[in-house]
């Protein structure tokens, strides 16, 4: 190992748009030796796609490609041979870049880089603009106020399990929705938070969608979607 190992950073990118990336996340991505980053089995990256117009000609980069899928997979080969290839990148004293959409610890993919490796190499994380705050900004919805408890539920959950969450909540933010869609509907609406609630799919992208809950009539969504509801109807009211 050389005597000046490099440093792993965990870059977050943003949700879509790449004017959302941090001046911080911009510069050290100019100038790292390597730049990683998840990716379908085929095609591009949506995370490269967002950092791309910051990415420098020439870098090394390293597809960590796996299947974007919502049910759980064997991961675990995945990240151990891409974590490999980036310590022996690390240990060779290059910088290492991971680009991760939205913020790296905010159910980032960043994070199953990060326990493999931070306990031996230095590792920098930089918050990136979440889809949860994305998403608010694009209904004009605040997300709470006052002493108001957020509560942020994946759609995966079962639908008994949404509705006893939802039943205490406040204000919340369902994530992951997708393919769970009309379960959700179905959650939110046994327990009073349809009223209200914004559906928002694909924020901060060319293709953002922003509707009233209650005139979204199809069951299933995109997977970059999340829908927002408060008991209170207006938060900051």
């Amino acid at each position: 190992m050389t005597s000046h190992p490099g440093t792993l950073y965990g870059l977050g990118v943003g949700p879509g748009d790449p004017e959302l990336l941090t001046l911080k996340a911009v510069r050290l991505l100019q100038e790292a030796d390597v730049i990683a980053y998840p990716a379908p089995m085929e095609g591009a990256s949506m995370a490269r796609s967002i950092a791309a117009p910051h990415i420098p000609e020439g870098r090394t980069e390293i597809a960590i490609r796996m299947p974007m899928v919502e049910a759980r997979f064997p991961a675990q080969d995945v990240y151990d041979k891409a974590a490999a290839e980036i310590a022996a990148h690390l240990d060779d004293g290059r910088s290492v870049a991971v680009l991760c959409e939205g913020d790296p610890f905010f159910y980032g993919s960043f994070m199953y880089l990060f326990g493999r490796l931070a306990s031996d190499h230095r590792t920098v994380v930089v918050p990136g603009v979440s889809a949860l705050t994305a998403t608010a900004a694009a209904a004009g919805a605040p997300l709470a106020a006052r002493n108001d408890v957020l509560t942020v539920l994946p759609g995966p959950l079962e639908e008994e399990a949404l509705v006893e969450r939802l039943a205490r909540a406040e204000a919340v933010a369902i994530i992951k929705v997708g393919r769970h869609l009309a379960k959700v509907k179905r959650a939110l609406a046994a327990t009073g938070l349809d009223h209200g609630a914004h559906y928002i799919s694909h924020a901060s992208m060319a293709q953002q969608r922003v509707v009233a809950l209650g005139d979204l009539h199809e069951d299933t969504a995109p997977y970059f979607s999340m829908i927002l509801a408060h008991r209170r109807g207006d938060a900051w009211s």
